[in-house]
């Protein structure tokens, strides 16, 4: 079975991904750092899958068919799925469309050979995935920036929800890669503690 990965690329320390005026955005993907842009090319490399909302599709296929960088080509190379009930047609390179319950369309994804399922953007289906406990593993960019205000992937979230932390990675940005998987269960528990000290 393939794990569905939540890679968020820009969360700040008081867990918002995107304030109103979107300053936050615009100084993440501004900054200069080669390692850091290297693991997330290389994360998105290893995706089997690219799972994300109609909306993020709609601006994703806008604009990554017109680049030429090494994240558009993983971007446009890598099979992606589109979960919506609306959309017409999908005409971005190697993409489909899902049309059916997300837990449903997820459980067949995850049946299917390939690489990691790794979802990108659009707050209503990620904050979906969390929120549904169908994400297996969350990426998660940390930067030293409090907003204040903004939104979040966990604005969802009804219940105390307990994460493990697998490992942890800090740039020279200052941002601070932290990979977690949910905590289900006694015996989810135990695996991850495992996994993590490999």
């Amino acid at each position: 079975m393939r794990d569905v990965i939540l890679q968020q690329y820009a969360v700040s320390l008081d867990s918002f991904s995107c304030a109103d005026d979107s300053e936050f955005q615009q100084y993440v993907f501004n900054l200069d750092d080669p390692e850091q842009e290297r693991q997330f090319i290389d994360s998105l490399r290893q995706a089997g899958t690219h799972i994300m909302g109609r909306c993020t599709y709609e601006n994703m296929a806008q604009y990554w068919p017109t680049q030429s960088n090494p994240v558009a080509d993983a971007m446009n190379g890598i099979p992606k799925v589109v979960f919506s009930r609306t959309l017409e047609r999908a005409e971005w390179a190697e993409s489909r469309i899902a049309r059916g319950d997300t837990a449903e369309e997820i459980a067949k994804l995850k049946r299917e050979p390939g690489g990691e399922i790794v979802a990108h953007g659009g707050f209503r289906f990620t904050q979906s995935l969390v929120q549904l406990g169908l994400a297996d593993e969350l990426r998660l960019y940390v930067f030293p920036i409090a907003l204040g205000h903004g939104t979040s992937i966990f604005a969802t979230v009804e219940e105390l929800t307990k994460f493990q932390l697998v490992s942890s990675r800090q740039f020279r940005s200052g941002a601070v890669l932290q990979t977690l998987r949910p905590i289900r269960s006694d015996r989810d528990s135990t695996e991850g503690a495992t996994g993590a000290s490999r």
